[in-house]
């Protein structure tokens, strides 16, 4: 039986380890490297930094980020970060 790799199955392999080593999680990495056309999307969000905290806020409900009520600006740009 040959070695299976635990976790799942990554298309992207080059993209999925440039993803990790920008400190994305395993599961975010995944997920954007196995997405067909991710490659062409995305890099065109404003900065965490240049928004307002209400901004962060709204982005960190959309995505359910728990505790967000406590949270700083900077805690709610880590925990969107991570998430």
């Amino acid at each position: 039986m040959p070695n299976k790799s635990p976790g799942p199955q990554i298309k992207d392999k080059d993209q999925y380890e440039a993803l990790r080593d920008k400190g994305y999680s395993k599961e975010k990495s995944a997920r954007i490297a196995n997405s067909k056309g991710a490659e062409k999307r995305g890099g065109h969000a404003k900065k965490y930094e240049d928004q307002t905290k209400k901004e962060i806020y709204a982005e960190a409900k959309k995505v359910g980020i728990e505790g967000r009520s406590k949270m700083t600006k900077g805690e709610l740009i880590k925990a969107l970060r991570t998430n």
